[in-house]
C-alpha cells in the first residue's frame, strides 16, 4: 500500500472526476482542478458533478478548486483535459509544477497537427518532468467507476519503480491497475481505439449485426497494432488492456462517446450536429484525421481507419465507406 500523497486531477470532465473519486477512494488528499466555479462549488459543497456524472455520489474527501496554484502542493497531477488542449494546459500550468512532480496522463489521443502522442507533447512543453511521466489506460468508463463496478487499467511508465508506485496508488477494491514499461504501445492503444469505435457505431447505425461488428473489432486490432509498432510499440502490448481491453470496450459498449458519434453518423445525422449536442469531447474525431496522416507517412495500410476519415472530413456516406471497404482487392488475413 502507498503512503497517502498529495494528488490533483486537473480536468473536471466524467473521466477526470471519475479519477479523484478513486484516488479519494484509495487514501489520499485529492484535488480536482478544473475551470467552472459552478461545478467545483457542486463538487465541494453536494460531492457531486452535475455537469458530467449528475446523480453519482463523489467521495467527500474530494475538493475542487479553479485555482491553479493547487497544484504547487502536489506530489501527482493527472491530466484528463482534453488531449487536443493539453500542450496549452502545460505552458499555463507548468509554472506551478514541481521539477519532482509525477505527471500521469488520463487522456486518450494524438494531438491534431502534430500527430504526437501526449508523451511528446510533454516532452516539448516541460522536459525536466518527462522522466516522472506515465499514462493510464485501459478499458474504463466513468459511470462504472463511480458506481464501484471492478474495472482493471494499465499504467505505462518507462521507469519501472515510478511504475510500481503508481499502481498501488491508484489501487482500490474495485480499481485494479497494472503497470507496463511500453508508453508508446499503451498511449497508441488507447488513442487508436477510439477510431475504430467511431467505425463500430457506424455499423451499429447502418443496422448492421454481429457479424460486421466482430469483424470490425478484429481487423481494427489489426490495424491499429500496425501503426503503434511502427511507431515503436511493442506488439503484444496491443493484445493487453490499453489495447484488445479498451478497443472491445468502445466498440461495443453504449456508454462510449466515441461509439455514439458512429452510430449517429450511420444514421445520417451530421458531425457539426452530433458534436454540438454530444456536450462532452468525443477523441476520436480529432485522433483520426492524426492517425490517417501517421499511417501515410509510416506507409501503413490503414483501411479502417481511411473510411473513417471519408465520413468524418470529406462527406462519404457511410454505405459507401463500408460498401469501399468490403471491396478491397482480397488477400491472406
Amino acid at each position: 500500500m502507498t503512503t497517502s500523497l498529495r494528488t490533483a486531477v486537473a480536468g473536471g470532465g466524467s473521466w477526470g472526476t471519475a479519477l479523484s473519486h478513486v484516488l479519494a477512494a484509495a487514501g489520499h488528499e485529492t484535488t480536482l482542478v478544473l475551470r467552472d466555479e459552478t461545478v467545483a462549488r457542486a463538487v465541494n459543497e453536494r460531492h457531486e458533478n452535475p455537469r458530467y456524472l449528475p446523480g453519482k455520489a463523489l467521495h467527500p474527501k474530494v475538493t475542487a478548486t479553479t485555482d491553479l496554484q493547487a497544484l504547487q502542493a502536489c506530489d501527482v497531477v493527472v491530466l484528463a483535459v482534453p488531449c487536443q488542449h493539453q500542450r496549452s494546459w502545460l505552458k499555463s500550468a507548468g509554472a506551478f509544477l514541481s521539477p519532482e512532480t509525477v505527471i500521469v496522463n488520463a487522456s486518450k489521443g494524438l494531438e491534431n497537427g502534430s500527430c504526437l502522442t501526449m508523451s511528446r507533447v510533454l516532452q516539448e512543453e516541460l522536459p525536466e518532468l518527462a522522466a516522472r511521466y506515465a499514462v493510464l489506460s485501459g478499458p474504463s468508463f466513468a459511470a462504472e467507476v463511480m458506481d464501484a463496478q471492478p474495472t482493471a487499467v494499465v499504467l505505462g511508465c518507462r521507469d519501472e519503480t515510478l511504475g510500481a508506485m503508481l499502481r498501488s496508488l491508484f489501487s482500490t477494491p474495485f480499481f485494479r491497475c497494472y503497470s507496463s514499461t511500453d508508453v508508446t504501445g499503451v498511449e497508441t492503444g488507447g488513442a487508436l481505439k477510439n477510431v475504430m469505435a467511431i467505425a463500430a457505431g457506424v455499423c451499429t447505425g447502418l443496422g448492421f449485426g454481429s457479424n460486421a461488428s466482430a469483424a470490425l473489432i478484429t481487423r481494427g486490432l489489426a490495424e491499429l497494432s500496425r501503426l503503434g509498432v511502427a511507431m515503436g510499440a511493442r506488439p503484444l502490448t496491443f493484445m493487453g488492456l490499453s489495447g484488445l481491453g479498451d478497443l472491445v470496450l468502445t466498440c461495443t459498449g453504449g456508454l462510449s462517446r466515441n461509439r455514439q458519434v458512429g452510430e449517429r453518423l450511420g444514421r445520417g445525422e451530421s458531425l457539426e450536429a452530433i458534436v454540438s449536442s454530444l456536450g462532452m469531447v468525443a477523441e476520436g474525431v480529432k485522433t483520426a484525421g492524426a492517425a490517417r496522416q501517421l499511417a501515410a507517412r509510416f506507409g501503413i495500410e490503414a483501411p479502417v481507419t481511411e473510411a473513417v476519415c471519408r465520413i468524418l472530413y470529406e462527406g462519404t456516406g457511410p454505405e459507401t465507406a463500408v460498401r469501399d471497404l468490403m471491396d478491397r482487392p482480397l488477400k491472406e488475413e
